[in-house]
């Protein structure tokens, strides 16, 4: 990189930034309900740009562009299927997750809403849920580690491994402190910077290329292929396969815990249309946005890149003076810190009220789960480090693996607990281990039908074991049916 001095002062100053509003939230973080949603509190403003900000990681800033640097064109399919899910995801789990999580005994964590919907006082859902999550968030937070460590490697010259852990001190500092509302409150600055950085990048890069017409022509030297999105970079027709696959990870929106979260921790179910407006755009030029960074840096770099998932850095470096590139920099930071916080939180939470109090302490304090939610942010960051300590690790396939989990585990169990009345906990319980086993056997197969994303298979299978289980073993208790219907209709 070059001139690092304005570079260090800007991250230095944001760094300082994030701690000064993760002590504020420390300060007004009485209880668990504060620590883990926040208090239910989120405007649609704050809750679209945390949904999006802790959705969008820092795969948005390096692992998108990479992908769309190495396949041109076909790098779309996967924006329109993420945006198609992010729009959905709002429109049918937003509002009535936010009425039933509250109804269910004011759940505050997913492992907690599965076993108050079903009315499981055998704590089989709850810790069933808690281990899936805490299994998935390990490779999910540490793809997170995995791109801060790229940033801080590249930028300040650290070795790799000394560079991971610089970034999850970071992180983990104001999380341990100051729970969701620090999240919340910092997702909101790094959305934004987030947003703005998507934009002015590729804009200036496309620009110093000499427009967009020189960038496409400039792909189409490189290989005519980049500039088909039905066609592989060898020139082979995509298959059915490889178009469900990209179209698929729009799917893992409806079982991401970190991103219903969100939904829960809404004011009041009116927001939710402002914050889906929000939301569904500040996605959309993101998601494009992240397409162009890619598109671009072919168009401007004449010799090819040896990591395609450096492109936004190395493009921020050429472009920019080091205090504006200190900035612009400071948001793949921003999307590393608004992903991996939200991530580490929701792990602790499963921890603290999912396994501490639900299996060992039930009489414990708010103040001691608290405390209890903090010390597992800081050890589930430890193992996620570990695993980011191979500096081979590509960010995209690490949060491909963990998304497809998430996806399959819960999604078709928090659909169908929405909007289907007679499922149960047999079926719950079926379709949450059957999604979750689904994606790590399938992601480990290769060839033929095994090359189909494992997030489809898993959602199928997941979706079929519920209905199978519950309708095998009776329609659920009355009183848990009466329940559903009083939150869904409280009028």
């Amino acid at each position: 990189m070059g001139n690092n001095v304005g570079v260090t002062i800007t991250f230095l100053i944001y760094l300082v930034l994030m701690l000064v509003i993760g002590y504020i939230a420390y300060k007004r973080t009485t209880n668990l309900s504060d620590y883990i949603l926040g208090g239910r509190s989120l405007g649609p403003l704050p809750s679209a740009l945390s949904a999006g900000a802790s959705d969008m990681s820092g795969w948005l800033l390096l692992g998108l562009p990479g992908y769309a640097y190495a396949a041109g064109y076909e790098a779309i399919w996967i924006a329109v299927g993420l945006l198609a899910g992010t729009w959905l995801n709002w429109l049918f789990v937003a509002r009535r997750l936010r009425t039933y999580s509250f109804a269910a005994g004011d759940s505050l964590t997913m492992p907690s809403y599965f076993e108050n919907r079903f009315n499981d006082t055998s704590r089989t859902l709850r810790v069933v849920s808690a281990f899936f999550i805490l299994l998935f968030f390990l490779f999910y937070t540490s793809s997170g580690l995995v791109a801060g460590g790229k940033l801080f490697e590249t930028v300040f010259q650290l070795d790799y491994e000394v560079a991971v852990i610089v970034g999850a001190i970071a992180v983990v500092s104001y999380t341990f402190f100051g729970g969701f509302l620090a999240v919340a409150w910092t997702d909101v600055i790094q959305g934004l910077l987030m947003f703005a950085a998507l934009l002015l990048v590729p804009i200036m890069a496309i620009n110093q290329a000499g427009g967009w017409a020189e960038t496409r022509s400039a792909m189409e030297a490189l290989n005519p292929e980049l500039l088909s999105a039905f066609t592989t970079t060898e020139g082979a027709a995509i298959g059915v396969i490889s178009v469900l696959s990209l179209l698929g990870w729009g799917l893992g929106y409806f079982g991401q815990p970190h991103i219903l979260a969100r939904f829960q921790a809404i004011r009041s179910e009116e927001d939710v249309p402002n914050a889906r407006r929000i939301a569904v755009i500040w996605s959309a030029f993101g998601l494009f946005g992240a397409l162009l960074v890619g598109f671009a840096a072919i168009g401007y770099f004449e010799t090819t890149l040896p990591d395609g998932e450096k492109a936004f850095i190395l493009l921020v470096d050429a472009l920019f003076h080091p205090i504006i590139a200190g900035i612009l920099l400071a948001a793949i930071l921003a999307a590393i810190m608004s992903t991996a916080d939200s991530q580490l939180l929701v792990s602790s939470s499963a921890l603290a009220e999912d396994f501490y109090k639900a299996l060992f302490r039930k009489e414990a304090s708010q103040t001691e789960l608290v405390w209890v939610g903090r010390f597992a942010v800081v050890g589930i960051a430890i193992l996620a480090t570990a695993l980011a300590f191979d500096p081979d690790s590509q960010v995209l396939t690490l949060v491909s693996y963990a998304w497809a989990g998430f996806g399959a585990a819960f999604g078709p169990a928090l659909i169908l607990s929405l909007y289907w009345k007679k499922m149960n906990k047999v079926g719950a319980v079926a379709g949450i281990v059957l999604g979750g086993a689904t994606v790590v056997i399938w992601g480990n197969m290769e060839g033929g039908i095994f090359d189909l994303y494992e997030i489809i298979p898993g959602f199928i299978l997941a979706t079929i074991a519920i209905v199978v289980g519950s309708l095998a073993t009776g329609e659920p208790a009355q009183d848990v049916q009466d329940g559903f219907e009083r939150a869904m209709n409280p009028k």
